[in-house]
């Protein structure tokens, strides 16, 4: 599988564009000599200042969003619930606080590491389920592809942490409501989810 790196022009394009084309590619990380990696099969777009599931909404700038005022091609990596890390990619032109969060993935590379992180256990004892399991969500991925507080802040346009792409485009994209931002009043009803259609690995239909 012959795979080409994604360069800074890709990320810098309208949110909803890349949430979109970011469908299909695929995220490596390189890391401890070894190479994990995963086809993105479902996005979520953030829109910044007037998105009010956005953590940059309202034009809100503090040293957690900071780096999605900066220039897009860079990783924008949190915690959730203490304890859940979430992979996002910066949009947009600089001065533009815009991100695409990963939702989930088809896992591809050192299948057995990405378990062993996931589950300690070995992929070959895994069963369809476990499989499917592996990174059909934003923290389980982060999990198996050891994305964390360290990944932040990292110029995907780099080798340690990039996206890339194999020519892989016979599929449907589908849109749908973001998940989990109920608190976000008419913003929870946009459709800026965007997943693979047939995909069994996206974290909600």
């Amino acid at each position: 599988m012959e795979l080409k790196k994604l360069q800074r022009n890709f990320y810098c394009k309208d949110t909803l564009t890349v949430a979109q084309n970011l469908l299909g590619k695929i995220i490596v990380h390189s890391i401890n000599g070894k190479k994990l990696s995963g086809r993105i099969v479902e996005t979520e777009a953030y829109k910044g200042v007037t998105d009010k599931a956005a953590h940059s909404y309202g034009g809100r700038r503090t040293k957690r969003t900071e780096i999605m005022y900066g220039p897009c091609g860079f990783s924008y990596v949190y915690m959730i619930y203490g304890m859940y890390y979430c992979f996002n990619i910066v949009t947009e032109k600089e001065g533009i606080p815009e991100a695409v969060l990963i939702r989930a993935l088809e896992p591809l590379g050192n299948l057995n590491e990405i378990s062993l992180n996931r589950y300690n256990r070995s992929f070959s004892s895994l069963n369809k389920a476990k499989i499917i399991n592996l990174t059909n969500g934003p923290g389980k991925l982060c999990k198996a592809l050891s994305i964390g507080k360290e990944e932040n802040k990292i110029d995907l346009c780099g080798s340690t942490l990039y996206i890339a792409e194999d020519n892989f485009n016979e599929f449907t994209i589908k849109a749908a409501k973001r998940i989990g931002i109920s608190y976000a009043q008419e913003a929870a009803n946009y459709p800026w989810r965007f997943y693979i259609e047939n995909s069994s690995y996206i974290s909600a239909k």
